[in-house]
């Protein structure tokens, strides 16, 4: 004889203001719905029907559609803009060091210190002139 045997399905129960703190990290743009469904582990369907009913900015008639590939997307855009600036930031440095070394170079070869310095008295000009 066969028994019908059937796993218990594991339901988990969130309270009110758990449901509220998961949509007001949502709307305070911290946190995509991809991100909130793979750290609480909530599918997003759940998440989305937290937002209609909890949602301050959203009317029920408004739909709040969030691709997926649109925050991986942003993700990397994101990725590709500090790497554009990681690559100003040093070719400024490499700028400053080469400048800084020309200075150097001006000073050793030709005795002039280009550097401002702060201790040296401000220069008088020329005088004034007569007009004739």
């Amino acid at each position: 004889m066969k028994t019908n045997i059937h796993p218990i399905r594991k339901r988990r129960k969130f309270t009110e203001e758990f449901k509220r703190s998961i949509v007001k990290d949502y709307e305070s743009g911290r946190f995509s719905i991809l991100q909130l469904e793979k750290l609480y582990q909530i599918n997003n369907p759940t998440i989305y029907r937290w937002i209609y009913k909890y949602s301050t900015f959203n009317d029920q008639s408004v739909r709040i559609i969030e691709m997926k590939d649109s925050s991986t997307q942003k993700l990397k855009d994101l990725e590709q803009r500090v790497k554009e600036l990681e690559r100003a930031v040093g070719q400024k440095q490499l700028y400053i060091d080469y400048m800084e070394k020309m200075i150097e170079l001006a000073k050793d070869e030709f005795g002039m210190d280009i550097k401002k310095n702060f201790d040296t008295s401000q220069s008088t000009g020329s005088g004034k002139t007569k007009k004739k």
